[in-house]
């Protein structure tokens, strides 16, 4: 193997490090007005996205050296691990409860989201049994993906429960299931997600925000008409780096799950074209290594890399342009967060090992 060894992707390594440090700036920008009011300190969030971008790198070295067959051997025990941590966050004292969710875990010294986890070690665990092609695996695929999907649910984080889906059924496709189970996953999937929006009060308000944005000005669709505004006062070419108005308070999660509306009010329509084009340039060098890897566990791992990310982008953007509904998702690489960013990091280099290992 070693002798077939090439130089790694740079393209990726480099769209990777161009999101993540322009995420930094824009984590900063859109942070200074709720950093000096929580902490005193405009710098505060752009200190700690700088710490877990250090965190980040390294990871990404790591995965990057280390031969990707090894997770095979680790995907069965890491999946027990992450539906262990999904159930703890009800642990009262451990688990942590914030604006009605229960998603994080305090260690300590530092606060960790399973949900994010759960994306990557499922990715593995599904790229190393389906590419044993086993017979009548819909099942327990099923079963699996549900369980993940039901934990994450009971947290709850709609958003993340539809980006492991999606990831896992690209997946499923890819390793060569028969159509016909398609035929019977999409509808199912489908309806499921419709009974769990229409069954939770506020799913419901964000339907009904997305449907008609003027139906509550000042509650359920405060949110969209602020980010439509940031957008709208963008324009062509942005009002300027820093200059934004929306991030002094007048648009909630400005720097986790809004921040594209942020970058399109300071950037305009050529900036938020660019890190559009960014992420297509991450998906479609992941699906290119993908179809070049030695073997089918890592054309399903980088698949699902490139599927998970490019799933998550476009449900964030989407749903700050109102073309799907608010889901509550931080947009990959940029957006505030620790769990997110190093675990991001740590499937790139993944890939990146992958990149090295093409076929002859």
């Amino acid at each position: 193997m070693k002798k077939n060894l090439v130089q790694l992707d740079r393209v990726l390594a480099g769209i990777v490090l161009a999101l993540s440090f322009f995420g930094v700036l824009m984590v900063y920008d859109s942070s200074v007005a709720i950093a000096i009011r929580d902490f005193g300190n405009q710098y505060y969030y752009m200190r700690e996205q700088l710490k877990w971008l250090g965190v980040g790198l390294v990871a990404m070295t790591i995965f990057a050296r280390i031969d990707y067959h090894v997770w095979r051997a680790m995907a069965l025990p890491a999946v027990l691990g992450v539906m262990v941590l999904l159930l703890a966050v009800f642990i009262p004292g451990f688990g942590i409860r914030a604006l009605g969710a229960h998603r994080w875990l305090n260690f300590g010294f530092f606060v960790l989201q399973p949900g994010e986890l759960a994306k990557f070690v499922l990715i593995v665990y599904l790229a190393a049994w389906l590419g044993r092609k086993e017979k009548d695996q819909l099942g327990a695929f099923l079963l699996l993906t549900g369980s993940i999907f039901g934990l994450v649910i009971l947290e709850p984080d709609l958003g993340t429960g539809v980006v492991i889906v999606g990831t896992a059924c690209i997946m499923y496709y890819l390793c060569g299931a028969p159509g016909k189970h398609f035929a019977l996953l999409v509808p199912v999937i489908i309806t499921g997600i419709v009974i769990l929006a229409f069954a939770s009060p506020y799913r419901l308000r964000r339907l009904t925000t997305f449907a008609d944005p003027n139906s509550d000005p000042l509650g359920a669709s405060y949110q969209i008409r602020q980010v439509l505004l940031s957008f709208g006062s963008g324009g062509l070419t942005g009002v300027g780096i820093g200059k934004s108005r929306q991030k002094y308070e007048y648009l909630p999660e400005a720097n986790t799950d809004s921040i594209f509306a942020i970058i399109g009010e300071e950037t305009g329509f050529v900036g938020t074209t660019l890190v559009i084009a960014a992420f297509s340039v991450f998906v479609w060098r992941a699906f290119l290594i993908a179809s070049r890897a030695p073997d089918t566990f890592g054309m399903l791992l980088s698949s699902g890399v490139a599927s998970w990310v490019g799933i998550q982008s476009i449900l964030n953007i989407g749903a700050m342009t109102s073309v799907v509904p608010l889901t509550g998702i931080p947009l990959p690489f940029i957006s505030y967060g620790g769990s997110s960013l190093v675990v991001l990091f740590a499937a790139s280099g993944m890939v990146l090992n992958i990149s090295r290992q093409r076929k002859p």
